[in-house]
């Protein structure tokens, strides 16, 4: 119980403050801008030099992609049975897909599992979900906008320019280099804000305002999320005897709320904005209780 306070209090003080028009409309750009750029590489550099090179590296890579592809797939499907219209099933092929595995996977899992679950979350979320908001985020945003097509170059570009991916790159190029005490200090006081800061931000973007008439894109969006994408996973864990500490941190990665970037990209790219906005912000909510019962009854 105490864990999810410490969760759930810093998104209440970002909601909240969001209301109550404390902050400046910039402050979530901001507080973004400084996790990207300062706070998350510092992690990156920190934790996965100290992971061990072996088959337990694949495990979230493998979970991610194939959480993410199955849930696209039935996200297609559903929305051809239900009808739904073209800017709609854009959306939830971007928001029901791509969770958010590192400002909310970080602080939850690491209050379930601890911090030796770092190292984990980071590959799922920087070779999994980040790279799928660049590649597949960008091919849906091409086909289902009027937008000028699906640029390679472009693409490359963001998975090359990210901090914290480069971060990553780095990290496993260094290997088991140890760093002076006095860097190690520093990326422990750097990424140490990463919880407070990427939860009050997250709370400070939240929109709980479902638009009418959009129930049925809204349900299938959270059940494909939060309920259908965990489900996948344990069942790609049995069928590949995936087992241990990284698989665990691997399914709780896949039942993370919907990721708010993906929600921003959809309502800039005019993928029923609204829509896209209530659906990131009831599906965090929404995922605190799911992500504890699937930590009960299917995480060792």
């Amino acid at each position: 119980m105490e864990s999810f306070f410490v969760i759930i209090l810093p998104l209440a003080i970002g909601y909240a403050f969001s209301k109550g028009k404390i902050f400046d409309d910039k402050a979530p750009i901001i507080l973004n801008q400084f996790l990207i750029y300062i706070a998350l590489p510092a992690l990156v550099l920190l934790k996965i030099p100290t992971i061990k090179i072996d088959s337990n590296v694949l495990t979230p890579i493998v979970i991610s992609w194939v959480v993410m592809l199955s849930s696209a797939v039935l996200i297609i499907i559903l929305s051809k049975v239900m009808n739904f219209v073209r800017d709609v099933t854009g959306s939830l092929l971007l928001v029901a897909v791509l969770g958010n595995t590192s400002f909310l996977g970080i602080p939850m899992i690491t209050s379930y599992l601890g911090q030796a679950s770092l190292p984990y979350i980071v590959i799922y979320d920087q070779i999994g979900t980040f790279l799928a908001l660049a590649t597949y985020g960008t091919l849906i945003v091409s086909l289902y906008t009027n937008a000028n097509g699906f640029s390679i170059r472009d693409m490359v570009k963001k998975v090359i320019t990210f901090p914290p991916f480069i971060a990553l790159v780095f990290a496993f190029l260094v290997g088991d280099f140890k760093y002076p005490s006095a860097i190690i200090k520093t990326f422990e006081m750097l990424s140490a804000t990463i919880v407070p800061l990427a939860l009050v931000s997250v709370g400070l973007q939240l929109q709980l305002k479902l638009p009418s008439g959009t129930l049925k894109p809204f349900s299938v969006a959270l059940i494909t999320k939060l309920v259908f994408a965990p489900l996948v996973a344990i069942v790609v864990c049995k069928i590949f005897g995936f087992s241990g500490f990284a698989t665990d941190v691997s399914i709780l990665e896949s039942a993370m709320g919907p990721m708010i970037t993906a929600g921003v990209v959809a309502s800039m790219a005019g993928l029923a904005p609204r829509l896209s906005a209530a659906i990131v912000g009831y599906g965090i909510l929404f995922s605190f209780v799911s992500v504890y019962l699937i930590n009960m009854f299917f995480v060792s």
